[in-house]
């Protein structure tokens, strides 16, 4: 049956990368198929048959089963005549609620939708709500404090599921999808005393047990941690809500490779499972408390298991119920029911059981890269350590001295065995997690973990010890790891490798890992330098590349040319701890093994272009910066060599020419000029072809350009002005740059309406042809012997675009 749960993981994942979904009369086709290969392994007698043919029934089946997952979840849509309209709707609160500074962010259950001009609107069951506290602060203050499980009459705005679409980028919508979350929204203010009001303090139901007990346990960590630095981490190992953990820490988490410690792991429920295991053994033997003779009931093993796996599908419902959660319950559940049955199961069998219900339950699960980490983790442990006689090495040894060998064993096999995946995955591996997470693992498994459980239930005062105790020691564990993240040589960093040398690199690695007398182990190492030795793509000689990112409502683009790169604007502040720049351009430069620019503009100081400069200059080394910034911007300080952008500026790379045209030094000098009036407009080209990048300049300003030199304007690819906004894309702009293609950077149903719709008409009238990063996603032009266009979501078309 392993074949078929591999078949099953295989299956499931080829539909996520399908552009269109299979009709239903073709699924239950499919699955009758599934059925006579499996009908058919009966019949052949011989394993290398049976084997190829669960495997064939197994991708079959999981191919089925995942499309019918999908079809049945995006058929709970929002119309797109209810996009952006006011809807009263009734439910109750259906997940633990995010508090930020401008508001709360919580999942919404809809029960009742009440009719909008005598219609009752069509509204998917399940909705994630943002309540902002700048709309009606006194609103916000008097309703107090939301709690999961609240039954509420709500006025909303909604829209359907949106994310930005970027290589090697979060995938917001399918996230979403996989969250059963059809449309989200905001809460509009009220317009009469009945709307907006709480119906009910708590709704019985049992995701509402579920959600209210994790808030709880949620409120009393937050209480008696109230101000303390980790009290976010306190809060993850407790409920497993990450939310609270600051972007700087996780960082340094992920830099030295503990971040996976960070949250309720396989690890710490395989302790709490133990624990009550353990102790259920122990008094069910003894049966002191009761003058029955429970071992002739029920023996002992058996009551253990069924406490293990009870304690453990507790806190995995705390946890929230993530991939690495789910992973180690679907294997102590079968090791439980192992016992139970008096079966023995081997340790293959039961991760391939785990692997395959994790899909059944969740076919998106094989998406996320918490699944491949978490599963390949124990793939590896079992395969550098079951069935292999190493007691010799240990023999004459203490037993710590053994269990220290044992531990090291492991961690080397993890660090190793995990390097070629998490290259895949992120572009990068922590050359410290070895020393940090043989100091962590002890530390936060049988200290703080069980100590903030338990401060987390008991009574006041131990539950303030326990909890104090328990944050004192993640304090000090995190001094430790700060120190280790300083390191130039911390994180080994290098291009996203192709699916060859990902191959390569595993082969190599499986080769190190063998047993102990398999010839010259030590050549798997040569099997990654095509991994080591890879370097990041670039341009050929004459060649120039723009990437147009999808930033939402924003600006960023990276152009670059042989030996050079260059970043225009760097995209809109999200929240305080997440931007344009941490959450699009340095997750794309890191996939590419860009850690270095040659020059970084910033057109204006509007937060839309500028709002993630900062994080790019924290991450990522850049020779200088051109701006119109005024000088005490706290940006201009981070920069290591700042210049002013003045017209007449020109520099070439590798043939590619440069020249500023706007503004004029003169501007500086004259506090009428608006930010957007003073952009920085830079026109790139190379050979016969050029783009032009004019910011967010109006009008007025593409009026001077026109008059003082419109010949210098003409380029083949334009950037829409202002985003396409009315007061920009004059018509003698247009005539004088006479684009072939116009590059829109919007956010879906912005707040602005950009692009205004007869400026977007305007450049249609002219023939020229629009590109709008909020349907394209990312938009990347190549400049050579011809000129080259590729949207992201055309690219790489997915079935739950624009559903």
């Amino acid at each position: 049956m392993r074949s078929a749960f591999i078949g099953l993981v295989v299956g499931a994942g080829w539909l996520q990368m399908q552009a269109a979904l299979p009709a239903y009369s073709h699924l239950f086709f499919l699955l009758a198929v599934a059925g006579l290969l499996i009908m058919a392994t009966r019949m052949a007698f011989s394993r290398q048959v049976r084997i190829p043919l669960l495997a064939a029934a197994g991708a079959i089946f999981g191919f089925a089963w995942a499309a019918l997952f999908a079809q049945h979840y995006l058929a709970q849509e929002l119309p797109r005549e209810w996009e952006g309209r006011d809807i009263t709707i009734i439910g109750t609160i259906d997940s633990l609620p995010a508090y930020f500074e401008r508001g709360v962010r919580f999942n919404f259950a809809v029960e009742n939708v009440l009719p909008v001009d005598g219609v009752v609107p069509s509204i998917p069951p399940k909705l994630a709500l943002s309540w902002y506290s700048a709309f009606n602060p006194d609103e916000v203050q008097a309703i107090g404090e939301i709690r999961p499980g609240e039954r509420w009459k709500l006025t909303v705005r909604l829209r359907r599921p949106h994310g930005n679409a970027n290589p090697h980028g979060f995938d917001y919508e399918l996230w979403l999808l996989e969250q059963n979350v059809r449309a989200t929204g905001y809460v509009r203010p009220a317009q009469a005393a009945s709307a907006n009001v709480r119906l009910d303090d708590f709704v019985f139901s049992f995701n509402n047990v579920v959600e209210r007990c994790r808030g709880w346990l949620r409120d009393r960590v937050q209480r008696t941690l109230d101000g303390k630095p980790y009290a976010g981490v306190i809060v993850a190992l407790v409920v497993g809500d990450q939310r609270a953990v600051s972007q700087a820490d996780w960082t340094i988490f992920n830099r030295t490779g503990i971040g996976h410690l960070i949250s309720i792991s396989g690890l710490h429920i395989t302790m709490i499972a133990a624990l009550f295991a353990g102790l259920t053994f122990a008094l069910w033997r003894r049966s002191f408390f009761t003058s029955a003779r429970l071992p002739l009931i029920l023996p002992a093993q058996k009551a253990a298991a069924v406490a293990g796996a009870a304690a453990a599908m507790i806190y995995v419902l705390l946890a929230g119920s993530g991939i690495p959660a789910q992973r180690t319950l679907c294997m102590l559940t079968v090791v439980a029911l192992a016992l139970w049955f008096g079966r023995i199961a081997s340790v293959s069998h039961v991760l391939c059981l785990a692997l395959g219900a994790v899909v059944l339950l969740d076919p998106w699960a094989v998406t996320g890269q918490g699944f491949w980490l978490s599963f390949a983790a124990v793939a590896v442990i079992l395969y550098a350590s079951v069935g292999r006689a190493d007691v010799p090495a240990y023999s004459g040894r203490s037993g710590w001295r053994i269990a220290l060998g044992t531990a090291t064993m492991t961690q080397y096999a993890v660090t190793i065995g995990l390097v070629p995946l998490t290259i895949l995955l992120f572009g990068q591996t922590s050359l410290v997690s070895p020393i940090a997470n043989a100091v962590a693992i002890p530390l936060i498994s049988f200290f703080v973990t069980p100590l903030a459980l338990a401060g987390s239930v008991l009574p006041a005062p131990l539950s303030d010890w326990c909890l104090w105790l328990a944050h004192f020691l993640v304090e000090q564990l995190a001094v430790g790891l700060t120190w280790l993240s300083g390191f130039p040589f911390t994180v080994w960093t290098a291009p996203i490798p192709a699916w060859w040398m990902f191959a390569l690199a595993v082969a190599g690695t499986l080769w190190m890992l063998a047993p102990r007398g398999w010839p010259a182990r030590y050549l798997g190492v040569f099997a990654w330098l095509p991994l080591v030795l890879n370097v990041p793509t670039h341009p050929r000689p004459g060649e120039m590349w723009v990437t147009a990112f999808d930033v939402g409502q924003g600006m960023a683009l990276l152009v670059e040319t042989e030996r050079h790169r260059l970043l225009y604007d760097t995209g809109p502040s999200y929240s305080p701890e997440a931007d344009g720049g941490n959450r699009v351009v340095l997750p794309y430069l890191r996939s590419r093994g860009i850690y270095a620019l040659d020059g970084i503009v910033v057109t204006h100081s509007d937060t839309d272009h500028a709002g993630g400069a900062l994080s790019v200059l924290k991450e990522v080394k850049a020779a200088w910066l051109s701006s119109s910034l005024p000088a005490e911007h706290p940006i201009i300080a981070a920069a290591p060599l700042h210049r002013r952008c003045e017209a007449g500026q020109a520099w070439d790379w590798d043939g590619v020419h440069f020249e500023m045209l706007h503004p004029v030094a003169d501007s500086y000098e004259n506090s009428k000029w608006k930010p957007n009036a003073r952009s920085c407009t830079l026109k790139i080209t190379v050979g016969q072809q050029a783009i032009l990048l004019p910011g967010d300049i109006e009008s007025a300003q593409e009026g001077e350009l026109v008059a003082g030199n419109a010949d210098s304007l003409r380029a083949n690819v334009l950037l829409a002005p202002h985003h396409g906004s009315g007061t920009s894309s004059s018509l003698p702009f247009l005539r004088a740059v006479d684009p072939e293609i116009a590059l829109f950077q919007v956010g879906y149903r912005n707040r602005y309406r950009h692009p205004k719709q007869e400026i977007y008409d305007r450049y249609g009238e002219l023939g020229i042809t629009r590109l709008r990063s909020d349907e394209s996603g990312a938009i990347s032009v190549h400049f050579g012997r011809a000129l080259e266009v590729t949207e992201y979501r055309k690219e790489r078309p997915r079935y739950w675009y624009g559903r």
